[in-house]
């Protein structure tokens, strides 16, 4: 299976990548590292990014960033990083991708736990990981051509063992799994 994966050289992406390239061809993207240098963020970098790889099978994503910070130190911009760069940047993946990806293909975008399980100081995140989920759900009814479309949902990436983030992955990636939040890290 051809593999494109966003955020390869993130912490994530370190503990994944290795798996994935065991069984797959991989085609790595970053903003300053990987086979490709794209920023997702830019609908024209997700364009280009796509116009150099060609057709895929798979995406997997796990770039996006949020601000954590108290709710009275939140304010426009600071609500915009996550929608920007987590939740609108994941969506036109998809939107653009769709045209790149096999029929039977897979998406598989990255939310967080905060999201469903908020923690003090979290707005930030929990309102880009809760919109990515409900994109995934929503999403994942309108798929056309076979393709499945899951998020992967980890608590603090430092708590949880390597495996398991792992097998998160390849459920999303080698699975039937489709519409799927796969929680991984959460007690």
């Amino acid at each position: 299976m051809r593999v494109l994966i966003i955020g390869a050289e993130g912490a994530i992406g370190k503990v994944i990548t290795p798996a994935i390239q065991a069984d797959h061809d991989l085609i790595t993207v970053g903003r300053n590292k990987g086979d490709i240098l794209a920023d997702i963020s830019s609908v024209a970098d997700i364009a280009h990014l796509f116009e150099q790889t060609g057709k895929v099978d798979a995406v997997v994503c796990v770039a996006g960033d949020s601000v954590t910070a108290e709710l009275q130190a939140m304010d426009k911009e600071k609500f915009e990083v996550g929608i920007q760069q987590k939740v609108l940047s994941q969506i036109n993946l998809v939107l653009i991708g769709l045209h790149y990806l096999h029929d039977n293909g897979s998406f598989t975008l990255i939310s967080g736990k905060m999201g469903e399980r908020p923690a003090k100081g979290s707005s930030g995140k929990a309102i880009a990981n809760g919109a990515v989920n409900s994109f995934v759900l929503a999403a994942a009814l309108d798929m056309p051509r076979g393709i499945r479309i899951n998020a992967v949902s980890p608590a603090r990436v430092s708590d949880i063992p390597a495996d398991d983030l792992i097998d998160a992955y390849l459920k999303s990636l080698e699975t039937t799994a489709n519409g799927e939040i796969i929680r991984i890290g959460y007690n």
